[in-house]
């Protein structure tokens, strides 16, 4: 199966749709936004409704929130513990050996989440599909309905890499550490402080630069922007090779996106803030800049 530091297009996800190692996974999540002062931000709805009314043949679906987070926390799609993953994914079918496709409506954010997991558990043969469903479907290809078939259980063993996801301390560190850029994935209204924030404070934290996820996609298509042209906006905001990136957004989601680009350009020391703003604009303990 071909594909491009971890992305694979349309045209070759539909020339190996039936092979017997292909493991292809809808990861759509819709947020339904709380109003102001209702103490959550959003409600995390898993997308089997969509799954369901048209989804690649073959698919199965994965629930980010349900199946693949840490339950009994009020954050929301916190990384679980491992046995938790390797049960979750077994479930699913994906083994030694297995070919995984992972796409979603709208966003390419639950794919490249999903993507980012796998890599941290040492899974690395996982590849987002450019324009996930959207671009299928614009393309006119096969679309199937009903609920999902699944695929048969396997073993997946986990071989966990440190440093993929880290906490508050280790980012307030990060943001004094000359050798590392600490990124913002929200839009550059979020990013400045100029809007109301669902998650808390406005702001952002101290010192970080803003490479929003949402320019990192074509709107229209919902395909990757070249590799160039995302080369030159992580440059334009001082990420160099030679340093330590760690990105965030509002719940360790859309910095996915970032992180997906960067590790395809060829960037190495790469960390998610897994909690990002939904804990760091609530805790009065720790600096919030805006401006």
């Amino acid at each position: 199966m071909a594909s491009h530091h971890g992305l694979i297009t349309t045209a070759e996800l539909a020339g190996v749709l039936g092979q017997p190692e292909l493991r292809l996974f809808d990861c759509t999540t819709y947020l339904e936004y709380q109003p102001e002062g209702s103490g959550v931000p959003y409600i995390a709805v898993p997308g089997k409704h969509t799954f369901e009314a048209g989804h690649i043949p073959g698919a199965d679906f994965l629930d980010l929130q349900g199946e693949f987070s840490q339950p009994n926390t009020t954050l929301h799609f916190m990384m679980p513990e491992v046995a938790r993953l390797e049960a979750a994914f077994g479930r699913h079918g994906i083994g030694t050996g297995s070919r995984v496709v992972l796409y979603s409506i709208g966003s390419a954010m639950w794919a490249t989440r999903f993507w980012w997991m796998l890599q941290s558990l040492g899974f690395e043969n996982a590849s987002v599909l450019d324009g996930g469903l959207d671009k299928w479907k614009a393309e006119g290809r096969a679309l199937e309905t009903g609920s999902a078939k699944g695929y048969p259980p396997a073993t997946f063993t986990a071989n966990p890499r440190p440093g993929y996801f880290v906490g508050k301390h280790d980012v307030l560190a990060a943001t004094t550490d000359r050798n590392t850029v600490v990124v913002n994935a929200l839009n550059p209204q979020l990013h400045r402080g100029l809007e109301p924030s669902r998650y808390g404070r406005p702001g952002r934290i101290p010192g970080s630069v803003n490479v929003s996820a949402a320019t990192l996609v074509d709107p229209q298509t919902k395909a990757f922007v070249p590799l160039a042209d995302a080369e030159a906006k992580f440059a334009a905001q001082g990420i160099t090779r030679d340093k330590r990136v760690v990105a965030y957004c509002g719940g360790g989601i859309s910095a996915t996106i970032d992180l997906f680009m960067l590790r395809r350009l060829g960037y190495d020391d790469l960390t998610l803030y897994d909690a990002s703003m939904s804990e760091w604009a609530k805790d009065e303990s720790l600096p919030i800049e805006t401006g």
